[in-house]
């Protein structure tokens, strides 16, 4: 078996890169000669693609990116969209009235090239500037564009957090996915839309095996991708109940989680095939 037969997707934040945004020289060494010997490797993130072609254009990759939690698939090499699923009418119009009852909360919403702040406070703008991203301020739900939501974060206290995801989730059952990716932040997704899912129709795409296909992550918003891959792998600083579900812990991401990562995999099952 060789690298060509594989393909190897990572998180950014807190795996590729730290939280500082520093990326370990060890990784960009470790994605480069995986790459360099015929293997897949890509980026899957909540980011949108404005955000995640930096840390995409600096790792020097092919094979098409997911981004927006599994919501797009894009090919930079084409410059084509292979596969996105934005949010429904029905949806859109769940989030918008639930999030108008509550004030003092942040709403970013994500579409592929642009975040939209729906009548921001503090954070929205603050995420937004952390990683130079373009955005605009919407301050009424008609200044907000239809049919290509790929995702929505609120950010707020915890407690009306949990009151606006119990909200959404008694509008019907399989509307949305829901993850908090801090105490403070909670991102609504499309039903089915996640990291998992579009690895494992990437991988389609790509002719892959899927029992050839690894992923590492670092946190409960990468647990349906790690779930849904034959080789789960997570970082050091991952929660205890996500170690447990992979069969490798690497190294924290500051030490170079990644390339601990493709160390693994190029030991423990192309070497050895």
């Amino acid at each position: 078996m060789n690298a060509s037969d594989w393909l190897l997707v990572s998180d950014i934040d807190g795996t590729l890169i730290t939280k500082a945004r520093h990326l370990p020289v060890k990784n960009r060494d470790a994605v480069a000669r995986f790459v360099k010997n015929g293997g897949h490797f890509t980026l899957c993130s909540g980011r949108n693609l404005q955000s995640l072609t930096p840390h995409y254009r600096k790792l020097d990759l092919t094979a098409p990116a997911i981004f927006l939690n599994g919501a797009g698939i894009y090919d930079f090499g084409t410059k084509k969209m292979l596969s996105y699923e934005p949010f429904s009418d029905e949806e859109e119009r769940a989030i918008l009235a639930t999030v108008a009852t509550h004030t003092n909360m942040d709403t970013t919403i994500f579409t592929p090239d642009r975040l939209y702040l729906l009548n921001p406070v503090v954070f929205g703008r603050m995420a937004a500037r952390a990683d130079h991203l373009e955005y605009v301020v919407c301050h009424s739900a008609a200044a907000v564009p239809h049919g290509v939501w790929g995702k929505v974060t609120v950010f707020g206290a915890h407690s009306a957090l949990l009151a606006i995801k119990a909200e959404l989730e008694s509008c019907g059952d399989h509307l949305f996915d829901f993850f908090f990716t801090s105490k403070l932040t909670l991102e609504v997704s499309h039903h089915g839309t996640t990291k998992g899912s579009a690895v494992q129709k990437l991988a389609a795409i790509l002719g892959i095996d899927p029992q050839n296909v690894g992923a590492i992550g670092d946190y409960y918003n990468d647990t349906d991708m790690l779930k849904a891959v034959a080789h789960p792998v997570c970082c050091g600083q991952a929660p205890s109940d996500i170690k447990a579900i992979a069969e490798h812990v690497a190294c924290h991401c500051r030490d170079g989680a990644v390339a601990d990562f493709i160390n693994y995999i190029e030991t423990t099952y192309i070497s050895q095939s």
